[in-house]
């Protein structure tokens, strides 16, 4: 009789293994439609709202092709909540999706669930920003960061004559795109405009505008008298510092240089306040991802870069039609 609680677990065990044997072989059978989750780091700006419209378009012009294809979107409320990006990976994960399309919030936070998904026999491809080396992923899809934070450095550097003092507003540890993005405009200040002193560049936005406008009043209460130049490297670090600037009547005084596109910079553009800001191709970036996991699921090479492309705005060249198709989106 001690044997039969034993007996009585092995067959749950086996009951348990057969019904999700079961639940993923009708998965299976139903893999005429690639079923591909696409999770983002937040739902809160502009660049991801437009990574869905080129997911979505990816997978519109799939099906027409013939290949049907399902873009599952999730996101984390926040940009800085790793643990619920994590436990979204893990959702999809357990639910048998075909693909996984991923832009880690943190370098190393994400790289566990992507083990787990490679474990499982589900592909990643990581979007916008990278994951630390060595994770199993398929290919690489996103801006070219670190010449975007150039970008943003030469304009600063021309604007300014080559001379004067200037701070960087860092978005938040552990996300590699901004990283990158920080990186580049350093090492592009320091390396072609000598004369141009850097007087703050470990300061962090957070990941909201409105944590952004905190951590700028602090650093403008602290340096705004002697200050001739400001980088933020992402969409809310721009939309914060612009507010911070605008409360105390310094937008367009001082130098600004953002990055990232919100509709609500192109005023502001117009009126002086913004000199120019970086932009990426979020649509396109949605796009490609999608299109190179197909690609993958269906056996294709793929690269394992792919540069969706960046750009500087400027008043000048806002009118232009490829600025112009960027930022509208199409």
């Amino acid at each position: 009789m001690r044997c039969w609680p034993d007996v009585t677990r092995l067959l749950s065990l086996l009951l348990l293994c057969a019904a999700v044997a079961a639940g993923c072989g009708q998965a299976a059978s139903e893999r005429g439609t690639l079923r591909i989750a696409v999770v983002p780091k937040g739902s809160t700006h502009e660049h991801w709202t437009r990574v869905h419209t080129g997911a979505q378009k990816a997978a519109a012009e799939l099906r027409a092709a013939g290949v049907p294809v399902e873009v599952i979107w999730k996101a984390p409320l926040r940009e800085d909540d790793r643990e619920q990006q994590v436990q979204v990976v893990e959702g999809f994960i357990s639910q048998g999706i075909d693909g996984l399309v991923l832009a880690p919030l943190d370098s190393r936070a994400l790289q566990r669930p992507v083990e787990e998904a490679a474990r499982a026999g589900i592909p990643t491809v990581i979007f916008d920003s990278a994951l630390a080396d060595g994770a199993p992923t398929v290919s690489y899809v996103s801006t070219d960061n670190e010449r975007g934070g150039r970008l943003a450095a030469q304009r600063m550097g021309e604007l300014l004559g080559g001379r004067g003092r200037v701070l960087m507003l860092r978005y938040q540890e552990g996300s590699a795109a901004t990283e990158e993005r920080e990186g580049g405009f350093l090492d592009e200040i320091r390396t072609k405009f000598p004369e141009i002193e850097v007087i703050s560049s470990d300061q962090y936005a957070g990941a909201t505008r409105d944590t952004a406008k905190r951590a700028s009043e602090n650093l403008l209460n602290r340096y705004a008298d002697q200050l001739d130049g400001i980088f933020t490297p992402n969409e809310s670090s721009t939309a914060g510092m612009l507010l911070a600037l605008q409360d105390i009547n310094k937008a367009g005084v001082i130098t600004f240089v953002g990055f990232d596109y919100s509709p609500a910079f192109i005023e502001p553009l117009r009126r002086g306040e913004l000199k120019g800001f970086v932009i990426q191709n979020p649509v396109n970036m949605g796009y490609l991802s999608v299109k190179t996991m197909v690609d993958h699921l269906q056996g294709r090479p793929v690269p394992r870069t792919v540069d969706t492309g960046v750009y500087l705005v400027t008043l000048d060249n806002l009118d232009d039609p490829e600025i112009q198709s960027v930022i509208g989106g199409t």
